[in-house]
């Protein structure tokens, strides 16, 4: 059973989120703001954590920071929850280092299925090892590592499956249905954004690399041509 920590001053929500993922076999602990969260990291670690970014105290982007910028939480999978729809904030959540993140208001069923979706795909299983390469940039799946002309780029665990699912499919022109279905784990109308996000995400963190991402009007992305 996996622990989920959820941090939300809203006690509706925290209540709503509590119930929903109790019922889905899912362990909760809810908490209104940081500082109880960090007594209970302390004590456990969750295999996934449900952030808010607007928090009484300490915010929601800058508790991420610090787990990003700690090594015993660094690879924990954060999903954020956000009433800000901005591109601005959108990035900003994702450059911070965000695996995902989900507008209020939001439908149980969407949270549920993002959450399995980050879970798949933070905890990787074996035989899955190999390198993919193109231009600059190279990804190994074992090491979980991803370099920029031999040079460490940090990504989080969403960005990681998204990079490795187009380099793997090198000169194929992925629509943005194939990408959700198969980096996110499922698919619905209108999720383009968050496509397109993590792409821009993706490109700002690769730097030059991030050139051998090309957009193919109308369609969605490919790996490949001129870099």
């Amino acid at each position: 059973m996996a622990l989920i920590y959820c941090v939300e001053d809203d006690e509706n929500i925290r209540e709503l989120v509590g119930y929903a993922l109790r019922s889905q076999q899912f362990e909760v602990e809810t908490f209104a703001d940081g500082k109880p969260f960090w007594d209970a990291l302390e004590k456990q670690l969750p295999a996934l954590v449900l952030l808010d970014i607007m928090l009484p105290g300490e915010d929601g982007t800058e508790i991420l920071k610090k787990i990003r910028n700690n090594r015993k939480y660094q690879a924990l999978p954060v999903i954020m929850l956000t009433a800000k729809t901005s591109e601005y904030d959108i990035v900003r959540g994702l450059d911070t280092g965000a695996d995902d993140y989900v507008c209020k208001p939001f439908g149980i069923v969407e949270l549920i299925s993002r959450i399995r979706a980050v879970l798949r795909r933070s905890q990787s299983g074996p035989g899955e090892s190999n390198i993919v390469s193109y231009g600059p940039v190279s990804l190994d799946s074992e090491k979980h590592r991803v370099t920029v002309n031999s040079e460490i780029c940090q990504l989080t665990v969403k960005e990681f499956e998204l990079l490795r699912y187009l380099l793997i499919n090198t000169n194929i022109v992925l629509k943005r249905e194939q990408i959700m279905e198969a980096v996110w784990g499922f698919t619905y109308e209108g999720e383009s954004r968050t496509i397109d996000m993590h792409i821009k995400s993706l490109r700002q963190k690769l730097g030059e690399g991030g050139a051998i991402i090309r957009t193919v009007r109308g369609i969605g992305y490919v790996i490949g041509g001129n870099i």
